[in-house]
């Protein structure tokens, strides 16, 4: 029954899912006709706002300095987990897996440890990590395999570069319509209520995904012979200008530098205060350490690089239908105060971050970037989330992190069954988006149950 319901699960996906730059595109037109009729706006001031007002800093170029931020998490992440150092770790853990079982078990543990730590680190190491458990468990399904190594994706923006609740953190926190919303990391990712939920899926994961696994005769395996990694580059170092780029005094100077500045801060900031500049600093001079040299670093970035192309291509669009949002006519209204006033007045303090993880999982399939949604969706959710702390008379600093995480939880959630972070894991595996989508529509509906259930007992216990 459950393997019927993965198979027609995987045929709708194949039919209806078109690429995620599409969502984008069809997103800013249902936008744009909707902030004209209910604003009452002309079509000339809506593209006005769009594309920024003639503002450097407004609309589709608004969020230059978030996407680069979005795509450092990514390439940096991923270079790391490319060291020779961090795959010798992997082969190492791969060990542990000795049947059906542990392999499945081991893989969706790792992989949702790591994506919780740094997201682009986590779908990289789940991917390498499965092609060498692959190699040495000859039984196990090779789709389960990977799909339950991209299922602890679901997990990342619950943790420590998830994008929402470190710009929350970061000093001058965020800004929409006017007003500056800020939260402490202790109301956000490190509150018991987001560990409690965190913990639950890493307990709870790794058994579903195994429960899933197909009986022999429709298992598919692979042979060891096709998973083999590309040879590693070899360094010719002759001339001066490449003895300096594998020069050890000049890569122990910087790597120095880096860690120096990383204690400093954690002595005099705090882990509380991260933001995503302080986690991109950590990844970034992690990975120089762990390459060892600094032209084996430019290589490993370049090859990353490739993996963040639909980051920079979609952000432009996610900011302009930010613009879109938030562009107020002659009685100060716009689209984004309409839809909070809806959601007010049908929210409680306690159900409305539950109503911003269920839209925020719809949202998503439009907007399958954790920083886009939360400029699409942020001018909504925090004026809405002030007003109900307002009425139910409880602190609104605190419940700023609370509504804050349902827009992250809400993104995480439909990853599931949006493929587009799922591309680079399907690149090493050498999978298609349709292999293994059937298996994570099962732990969308595990999570869907894990969050709705956190947020609620979240408003009445805390």
């Amino acid at each position: 029954m459950l393997k019927k319901f993965s198979n027609g699960c995987v045929r709708i996906m194949n039919r209806w899912l078109p690429d995620p730059f599409l969502f984008a595109i069809i997103l800013t037109i249902v936008v744009f006709i909707a902030a004209c009729l209910g604003t009452q706006q002309s079509p000339w001031e809506m593209i006005w706002a769009w594309g920024g007002k003639g503002k450097g800093g407004d609309g589709m170029w608004g969020l230059l300095a978030f996407s680069m931020q979005m795509a450092l998490v990514l390439v940096l992440g991923s270079a790391l987990a490319s060291a020779k150092v961090c795959k010798k770790i992997l082969n190492s853990i791969a060990g542990l897996a000795k049947s059906k079982m542990s392999a499945i078990v081991v893989v969706t543990a790792v992989s949702t440890l790591c994506c919780w730590l740094n997201w682009g680190f986590g779908l990289i190491v789940g991917a390498l990590l499965a092609k060498e458990v692959a190699r040495r468990v000859n039984d196990v399904d090779y789709p389960l395999l990977i799909a339950s190594a991209y299922s602890g994706f679901v997990i990342w923006h619950a943790g420590l570069s998830g994008s929402i609740p470190l710009q929350m953190a970061a000093e001058g926190g965020k800004e929409f319509l006017g007003v500056v919303y800020q939260a402490p990391l202790t109301q956000t990712i490190l509150h018991p209520m987001n560990i409690i939920m965190c913990l639950v899926v890493l307990v709870g994961m790794p058994l579903i995904n195994y429960a899933m696994h197909p009986d022999k005769e429709h298992t598919i395996v692979v042979n060891p012979a096709l998973l083999q990694d590309e040879k590693e580059r070899e360094y010719k170092i002759e001339t001066p200008a490449e003895k300096m780029e594998h020069s050890k005094i000049l890569w122990g100077i910087i790597v120095i530098a880096g860690f120096l500045y990383i204690i400093h801060f954690f002595i005099t900031i705090g882990v509380a205060n991260l933001d995503l500049n302080a986690v991109n600093t950590i990844f970034l001079f992690l990975g120089l350490l762990a390459h060892g040299d600094l032209r084996k670093y430019v290589d490993a970035i370049g090859d990353a690089a490739a993996g963040s192309a639909g980051v920079l291509l979609q952000f432009p669009f996610y900011a302009g239908i930010m613009g879109l949002m938030v562009a107020q006519n002659a009685d100060g209204l716009s689209l984004a105060k309409m839809i909070a006033d809806f959601f007010t007045s049908i929210s409680t303090d306690v159900t409305f971050p539950l109503w911003t993880f269920l839209s925020g999982g719809i949202i998503n399939f439009f907007v399958p970037s954790g920083g886009g949604q939360w400029a699409v969706q942020g001018p909504i959710v925090m004026p809405a989330a002030t007003e109900i702390a307002a009425r139910a008379g409880i602190d609104a600093t605190n419940y700023y992190g609370r509504a804050a995480m349902g827009i992250a939880w809400g993104d995480q959630w439909t990853n599931m069954i949006q493929p587009f972070w799922a591309l680079p894991a399907l690149g090493v595996a050498g999978l298609k988006a349709k292999d293994i989508m059937g298996y994570l529509v099962v732990i969308l509906i595990f999570t869907g149950i894990v969050a709705c259930g956190g947020f609620l007992l979240w408003g009445m216990m805390f």
